[in-house]
């Protein structure tokens, strides 16, 4: 925006700080503005143009050049005043504004020809070409540049480059199957108006974050993008779990393969037969597991872990009752020892 236009815009109103408001306060004030307006989030008119507004504020009075530009620009205009060369008895001495033009065009608020400048008011507001003028001719010369141009009593004044702002960060949310979140997963997703794809590793857990480089706000001034923050939810499988990089699942067997030892078959996440080899003499919660067969990893592949469970009829027959009490007898001090432990 020109600054021939900053004399209309009370930049300060407009993001609700004071004119005495510190840089952090500016921005903070800028960034809850921003959230409620932002297009993106609000799709109203009346928003559109809000945030418009802010973000012009906002370019003025987080840069320290262009706000100390502005002050005095509004300084000036409020009331009605402008510029008259030389002195006289209804003006009064502007030495007292010598600090702001010196920091805006290194003089030292005297005139091309050294004399005094004084000001008078009048009624309407002032035309920012006759201001400038003053400073060397420049009216007309809009914002580009302030005072003379290069052969002129102050030099040409050059506004600095904007300075780079990174974006803010986004945060999201998405809900995975179990077998996704062990598996990975290829999804889309939306930020920013815009649709993606992005693929979610293997092994991800309930509550993790991922992050997603440059998929955040945009930058302005060439900084670099926001990031978008991922924050992953697993649905819970009623057969498995995840432990670290293994996937751990119950595997119920009876007494006799308990004692005995045996092969017992049961099916994998996908699906498959898979056969776990129980030990003669297990118990239950021994953990018998199958290399290879959990979590993908390019160092290495978790196990898949079968979490022994020995079950017993619900309703056993007399001829069953019969034949636990001889396995506690041949099993002598056994059931003894277990007593002990209890």
């Amino acid at each position: 925006m020109a600054e021939n236009e900053w004399l209309s815009k009370d930049f300060y109103k407009v993001l609700g700080v004071s004119k005495e408001a510190t840089d952090d306060e500016i921005t903070k004030a800028y960034r809850k503005l921003a959230r409620k307006y932002h297009p993106d989030l609000n799709k109203t008119k009346e928003a559109e143009e809000k945030f418009k507004d802010i973000s012009e504020a906002y370019d003025v009075l987080s840069n320290k050049e262009n706000r100390q530009k502005y002050d005095a620009i509004r300084q000036f205009g409020m009331g009605g005043a402008r510029f008259a060369g030389g002195s006289g008895a209804d003006g009064f001495d502007a030495s007292g504004f010598s600090d702001i033009f010196g920091s805006m065009f290194g003089g030292s608020g005297m005139g091309g020809n050294g004399s005094r400048i004084r000001f008078q008011t009048s009624g309407g507001n002032p035309n920012l070409n006759d201001i400038f003028s003053m400073f060397g001719g420049a009216a007309g010369q809009g914002a580009g540049a302030y005072g003379a141009g290069a052969g002129g009593p102050y030099g040409a004044y050059e506004q600095a480059a904007p300075q780079p702002e990174d974006g803010e960060d986004r945060n999201s949310k998405i809900n995975l199957t179990f077998r996704q979140a062990i598996k990975g997963a290829t999804v889309s997703l939306s930020a920013g108006g815009k649709k993606f794809k992005t693929h979610i590793p293997a092994g991800v857990k309930d509550g993790q974050k991922i992050r997603l480089a440059g998929k955040g706000k945009p930058g302005r001034n060439g900084g670099k993008n926001g990031d978008l923050y991922l924050q992953i939810s697993v649905v819970e499988d009623p057969k498995f779990t995840m432990r670290k990089r293994d996937i751990v699942m119950d595997l119920p067997i009876t007494v006799g393969q308990a004692v005995a030892g045996a092969k017992v078959s049961a099916r994998d996440i996908d699906g498959n037969e898979v056969t776990f080899k129980v030990p003669a003499g297990s118990s239950s919660g021994t953990e018998v597991r199958i290399s290879g067969k959990g979590v993908a990893n390019p160092r290495s592949n978790g196990d898949l872990i079968g979490r022994v469970e020995i079950r017993i009829p619900d309703k056993p027959g007399l001829a069953v009752k019969r034949a636990a009490k001889e396995f506690d007898k041949a099993c002598g001090d056994f059931a003894d020892g277990l007593a002990k432990e209890r």
